[in-house]
């Protein structure tokens, strides 16, 4: 398989892209930067005025909020996907675990390719809606994680 081909995959996957079609998704690799990360370093610092969405291609990464980690990256997640839409604090610090090479697209780039694929809106909207699912489902077993501890 091609490494455009092994791109396309990868965001192909993400349900933000998944009805995307071989050019769309050309040009949504287009935007993407490949970058590697050492380990230790943070590469979003929560309470930052998110700019940039990333796929994590390969190594780890641990979620921390206010100090804590709630969660680990590999490779496949994703996050800081609610930048491409409005630049917002972050709710959260991504500190690399390993060397890390990460899919970045920045935000501006993303309302380019909003603007130039209007279908890919759909797309985006209903990946949105499946990572807030997601997220439900998370908040309800630590709910439940913490009712049994108490």
């Amino acid at each position: 398989m091609s490494a455009t081909r092994d791109t396309h995959e990868r965001f192909r996957r993400l349900p933000m892209f998944a009805g995307c079609s071989e050019a769309e998704l050309a040009e949504i690799d287009r935007l993407a930067d490949e970058v590697s990360i050492e380990p230790g370093r943070v590469v979003m610092r929560q309470g930052d005025l998110g700019q940039e969405f990333a796929v994590v291609v390969s190594g780890s990464l641990d979620v921390v909020k206010d100090d804590v980690a709630v969660a680990s990256l590999g490779p496949g997640d994703y996050f800081g996907e609610l930048a491409l839409l409005e630049t917002i604090p972050r709710t959260a610090s991504v500190v690399a675990t390993s060397d890390v090479v990460l899919e970045v697209i920045d935000r501006r780039g993303f309302n380019t390719l909003l603007d130039d694929l209007p279908s890919l809106s759909r797309s985006m909207v209903k990946g949105m809606a499946h990572r807030l699912v997601e997220l439900e489902a998370l908040v309800n077993e630590l709910r439940g994680q913490l009712d049994a501890g108490s």
